[in-house]
């Protein structure tokens, strides 16, 4: 394997600038055994890629940074652009390799490579793909970072979570999906513009698949802590059910508005899951609605099945599930999106998995 790292090396002779800039300190200790050195990997450097790895710099998320691809020249590239940015960033050694061993000892193993969609092609044949893909990249992971939590971000993402978990041997709780983090994002920039406040001020989950089956949870939306249904109630204020279905839609679309202006998306999602990652690795124990095991919670009983419910991230991963409130309309429709999820895997052929 040809590895690609910093170096301090100069010249033709290989001179160390390290020993002749710096005079050591003499009986220093060891560093403190509290002291973490965190190591984020992130696989696929493509737009999504590397809008992630670019914001987990600029975050001052990991000492050590780890990108693989497939495509060496890109990735290369990709690494050197990086690290010339080196003095106006936060201290973060970058390296890069097609090699998987580049990864060993991640605390964090974020997975955004997958197969592009032919023209033409079915949901099922490019997901059967992807799913050969991740049969190439979740078990070398595994077995370099054995203690690591897998993020989940290529699409769909709910079904390669699950798939991700079953090839790894990982507890579910370190396989973890981004989910609808950024549906919910969208959902609440959404209700926050309307209103004219803070999307921050705005709590609103968006639930179940990452995708037409996804559940909007009107009933749990507050905006300062003032539940919106409720308030529009009691002020006799008559809010359609279409206005309320058409915001949602508006939600699901807006990925493919982007990628039909632009070309892709890239920011949002890089933001989403670098923020993601300071609730793990910082263990904020901050709630998220991200691709988790679903079975056993809000009545979803059918099989294991990973969608997106509000989940506690911390430093083990998903820590719990929320006991979000929801209607019964609401848990039907999360419960049908399960459905729509397990069809989905007992189509795929994934022999070899345990």
């Amino acid at each position: 394997m040809h590895k690609v790292t910093s170096t301090s090396s100069l010249g033709p002779g290989g001179l160390d600038l390290t020993q002749s800039f710096f005079k050591p300190i003499q009986n220093t200790a060891p560093p403190s055994p509290t002291k973490r050195h965190t190591k984020i990997s992130v696989i696929g450097v493509g737009n999504v890629g590397m809008a992630i790895a670019q914001t987990i710099l600029t975050q001052d998320l990991a000492d050590e940074l780890a990108l693989v691809d497939a495509v060496k020249d890109k990735l290369r590239g990709e690494m050197l652009d990086l690290q010339h940015a080196a003095a106006f960033l936060p201290r973060t050694q970058i390296l890069s390799s097609t090699d998987y061993s580049v990864t060993a000892g991640s605390d964090l193993c974020i997975v955004t490579a997958g197969a592009r969609q032919n023209p033409g092609e079915s949901r099922l044949n490019l997901l059967q793909r992807n799913v050969g893909l991740f049969k190439k990249i979740i078990p070398p992971l595994a077995q370099l970072s054995p203690d690591a939590i897998l993020l989940i971000v290529s699409n769909p993402v709910d079904v390669l979570t699950y798939v991700a978990w079953k090839l790894s041997g990982f507890p579910s709780n370190r396989v973890i999906g981004s989910g609808t983090n950024l549906d919910s994002s969208r959902f609440r920039f959404l209700i926050a513009d309307h209103l004219d406040v803070n999307a921050q001020d705005v709590q609103a989950y968006i639930v179940g698949e990452h995708g037409d089956s996804s559940v909007a949870l009107w009933s749990s939306i507050s905006v300062g802590g003032v539940p919106i249904l409720s308030f529009l109630e009691k002020q006799q204020i008559s809010c359609e059910k279409e206005t309320l279905e058409r915001i949602h839609k508006e939600v699901v679309g807006s990925a493919y508005e982007v990628i039909s202006l632009k070309g892709y998306t890239s920011w949002a999602i890089g933001y989403s899951v670098a923020n993601l990652a300071f609730s793990i690795l910082r263990n904020q124990r901050k709630i998220h609605p991200v691709t988790v095991m679903a079975n056993g919670f809000h009545g979803i009983e059918a099989g294991e099945v990973f969608l997106s419910l509000p989940a506690l991230l911390g430093r083990g991963g998903a820590l719990a599930v929320t006991n979000v409130h929801m209607t019964e309309e609401e848990a039907q429709r999360l419960r049908d999106s399960a459905k729509t999820l397990l069809e989905l895997q007992r189509q795929l052929e994934l022999g070899g998995l345990r």
